[in-house]
């Protein structure tokens, strides 16, 4: 269900992304469940952009707009923005095997260079935190198709059954796609996605995510993901754009 567009929006110190912010993908699928309506049970893609980043242990204030959408504030500085939005249709990138996504986490170039090693999706210094670990490599002859496997943890189980809660489908969607941008020599943060949920996973479900890059346009990057089950289903997908930070000094 729709959580109450006037409710506080906290994004708990676990779910962050870059240090002492929360990861896009987890807040823009909080903030895209505080959009009135049910967009997950029918399917209706919501956009969310990311206007500064979002703090965490922090309570915001969503209010709703007069076009069906939602605002979120931090006092007085705008947050992030959510509505229903239409999919560009950049293409859904296809979907592997279990093996071969496994496969593909080999090449996964954050093993080496991780702008944010502390991200909840996809970093490599979580320790024993809880985390998604998606770690999307390459796959071979996959004309820049990138894969990675996801198996959920009962802790993102929702409290009414064994299914995960919408905003880590969310999250599993965006971190892979910044994997197909060229991060060796630069670093990227969510600027806007838009995103539909199918269905969720069950905790403990193989599933496979997968991933494309579409375009640049100077700092702008622009990728697309997908979520598959672990019987093939199609459970999310997502177009993102990305902006590229300055130059580390």
């Amino acid at each position: 269900m729709t959580q109450p567009a006037a409710a506080a929006l906290i994004v708990p110190p676990l779910f962050n992304g870059p240090p002492g912010s929360a990861n896009g993908g987890y807040f823009a699928g909080a903030l895209a469940a505080r959009v009135p309506g049910d967009p997950a049970a029918v399917a209706v893609a919501v956009a969310v952009s990311l206007r500064k980043p979002p703090p965490l242990d922090t309570p915001m204030r969503v209010a709703a707009t007069e076009g069906g959408g939602v605002t979120l504030h931090h006092g007085e500085l705008l947050v992030g923005e959510a509505a229903p939005a239409a999919l560009v249709g950049l293409g859904t990138p296809e979907p592997v095997s279990f093996d071969v996504a496994k496969a593909a986490e080999q090449s996964y170039r954050g093993l080496h260079r991780h702008p944010f090693p502390g991200c909840f999706v996809c970093g490599t210094g979580r320790g024993d935190a809880l985390g998604l670990h998606l770690y999307a490599g390459a796959v071979p002859g996959g004309d820049g198709l990138h894969a990675c496997t996801w198996t959920p943890d009962a802790a993102l189980a929702g409290p009414d059954g064994p299914a995960v809660r919408s905003e880590f489908v969310w999250a599993a969607l965006d971190c892979p796609g910044a994997w197909t941008i060229d991060l060796e020599s630069r670093d990227v943060v969510l600027g806007r996605i838009t995103a539909r949920v199918l269905g969720v996973p069950a905790v403990g479900e193989p599933c496979v995510v997968t991933a494309r890059l579409i375009a640049q346009d100077g700092r702008k990057h622009t990728t697309c993901t997908a979520l598959y089950g672990g019987d093939g289903r199609l459970l999310g997908e997502a177009e993102a754009l990305w902006i590229e930070l300055p130059p580390r000094s």
